[in-house]
């Protein structure tokens, strides 16, 4: 079934019906070519319940589709717990690969990093440009995925802001992947005492990795060193295995 994301003015107070405009009418007259009495589902954008709202879809005119509820799913797809991915930024192609991934796998926002060792360097212009085109792949990966809300990609911060940004919202629990942690079962523990709907913050290094000094802010920062096993993982790599771990324990 189809997933849309829709304002709250598109749908009526007793949440009876839905009209859909823009983009998404035209996606579903002229792209998918769906008829009357066909279904879809919508999340109202800023509504963080996580409910899935099911619709009919009652009639057409040259710009509207209206819909008529069905159901509603108040349980909908999203995490007990906000999970926020601090990314360091990899090559272009990578990131938009790992956006796309995090938000299916339930990843709440995306923070990219500019660290040391990032072979990646973005201006205010790039930045801009990037972080729009970076949203629209949270966007698509959201409606595929159906998940409730759609996924902000923030502005790159250093890591100094980064763990400023732990601070300032109060993330419960902050993890960093690194080579010299523990072993695995010191990993398993932190994770399996982490708590339906306590944030969560993961920092991912770019391809070069996070630098000593970096590590030692992290440290003094309150962030967790962990691993996530014996072989090195690319940072595409790393950041999926942090949030899959964490999605099998929060879901279970």
């Amino acid at each position: 079934m189809y997933h849309f994301f829709v304002d709250s003015a598109q749908v009526s107070g007793d949440l009876k019906s839905v009209m859909i405009t823009g983009s998404d009418y035209n996606h579903i007259r002229n792209v998918l070519r769906m008829k009357k009495g066909e279904q879809f589902s919508v999340s109202i954008l800023g509504d963080d319940s996580g409910k899935e709202l099911f619709y009919e879809i009652d009639s057409f005119t040259e710009d509207t589709v209206a819909g008529k509820l069905c159901f509603v799913e108040e349980n909908g797809h999203e995490l007990p717990s906000r999970i926020y991915l601090f990314q360091g930024l990899p090559k272009v192609d990578k990131m938009e690969l790992i956006i796309q991934k995090a938000v299916e796998l339930g990843a709440y926002r995306i923070i990219p990093m500019s660290t040391k060792r990032c072979i990646v360097k973005l201006d205010e212009k790039k930045s801009a440009s990037k972080i729009k085109r970076w949203q629209a792949i949270a966007e698509a990966a959201a409606k595929q995925s159906k998940r409730g809300i759609i996924p902000e990609v923030t502005e790159p911060l250093s890591m100094k802001q980064a763990i400023k940004y732990c601070e300032d919202n109060q993330i419960d629990v902050r993890l960093i992947p690194y080579e010299n942690a523990k072993d695995i079962s010191f990993t398993r523990q932190i994770i399996e005492n982490i708590k339906p709907g306590q944030s969560v913050a993961v920092f991912i290094g770019p391809e070069g990795g996070f630098s000593e000094e970096e590590i030692r802010l992290c440290l003094d920062g309150g962030i967790q060193p962990i691993t996530l096993g014996r072989r090195i993982l690319r940072t595409e790599t790393a950041g999926f295995t942090a949030i899959s771990w964490l999605m099998y324990h929060l879901e279970s």
